[in-house]
């Protein structure tokens, strides 16, 4: 039996390998036909009423759960409700308005690759929004180069310097640059077990210097300039070139340090900036976040006394991106299958 699966991932192995070569054949052609085409291609933004999606949830369940007799009751509330609603919106104009939210989701990597599309998701709210209304931020990241989430928060500031009220909501984590955005919200939600905080920077610098003189191999940094390069990879580091590497280090922890203190002024900064990180329930007390609650209930809450539309700038994925993905997934899921066969594991989380 051990032999039979072994020569079945095998060829399996191979089939996928085959497979990959043609998509991969496929998708360098249809870059290439594409190129030209898709040139300064712009994307889109999309609007998703939220409202209409949870009155369609609704509408779902009272269908499948009440009796015929009790549906056509209930159609017929709702049919005199909305008339009463369109009277006193006739009636009193001025108080027909209701306030908007804005929903934006930010699902972050350690490039914040994700900036550009939220960019432009906050220049299409900002044409729009004003003070009564109010943007939700859906965030989830565990942080990421320093410039890059720098960049984020900058954007998120365009709210605050309009004065339009931003919550930013956090389920599963929004850790040091995902905290750094996080903190430009004047309101900060999230769920029991969510994972915040990690103020604090780390860089991690492998050096092969040694190795390189074991064999023999020099390799010399040549620059203009004191501390143009203060530690290499491949050259030797100096104590000198060591402790300004860390000093960079410290000022841009204090650059972080001083940001999250100026938009939330009531943390004691020198007890929450050790890089540690919290649970969302820990992080009341502490004053990293307001109150618990999930994104869903709040838009839920949200929706019964406001218009809820959920924001996105799409780019149409070229026949390139689209087959590159179908190779990646394809690619995974096979390893994967070959991985349980061998070893037996079915299902189980390896």
């Amino acid at each position: 039996m051990v032999e039979f699966f072994l020569e079945y991932g095998l060829f399996l192995a191979k089939a996928v390998t085959v497979v990959v070569a043609i998509l991969l054949v496929i998708s360098a052609i249809a870059a290439t036909a594409q190129s030209r085409a898709h040139h300064g291609h712009k994307g889109e933004i999309r609007v998703t009423p939220l409202n209409d999606f949870y009155d369609d949830l609704k509408a779902a369940l009272q269908h499948s759960i009440l009796t015929k007799d009790e549906w056509k009751a209930e159609e017929k509330r709702l049919k005199k409700e909305e008339k009463q609603k369109a009277k006193e919106r006739k009636k009193h104009p001025e108080a027909a308005e209701r306030r908007r939210v804005f929903v934006l989701d930010f699902d972050g990597d350690v490039a914040a690759s994700g900036v550009e599309n939220l960019a432009n998701e906050i220049t299409a709210v900002l044409t729009m929004a004003g003070k009564d209304d109010e943007v939700v931020l859906r965030l989830e990241s565990p942080g990421g180069q320093v410039h890059a989430y720098g960049l984020a928060s900058s954007q998120l500031e365009r709210f605050r310097q309009k004065e339009i009220p931003l919550t930013v909501c956090v389920d599963k984590v929004a850790a040091s640059g995902g905290y750094m955005m996080a903190c430009v919200a004047n309101k900060i939600l999230a769920a029991p077990f969510a994972i915040l905080g990690s103020i604090g920077v780390v860089a991690e610098l492998p050096n092969f210097n040694r190795v390189l003189k074991k064999f023999d191999v020099d390799y010399d940094v040549y620059t203009a300039g004191q501390y143009k390069r203060t530690v290499t990879i491949l050259g030797e580091n100096t104590p000198e070139g060591k402790k300004k590497f860390i000093e960079e280090i410290e000022d841009t922890h204090g650059l972080f340090k001083a940001m999250v203190s100026r938009n939330r002024p009531q943390l004691e900064m020198e007890k929450i900036a050790t890089g540690e990180h919290w649970y969302g329930s820990q992080c009341v007390d502490l004053k990293l976040i307001d109150s618990i609650q999930t994104s869903d209930d709040y838009l839920y809450e949200a929706s019964q006394n406001a218009d809820v539309f959920e924001v996105a700038y799409e780019v149409k994925k070229t026949m390139a991106d689209r087959l590159g993905l179908a190779t990646e997934g394809a690619l995974t899921r096979s390893l994967l299958r070959v991985v349980e066969l061998l070893s037996g594991r079915g299902k189980q989380l390896i």
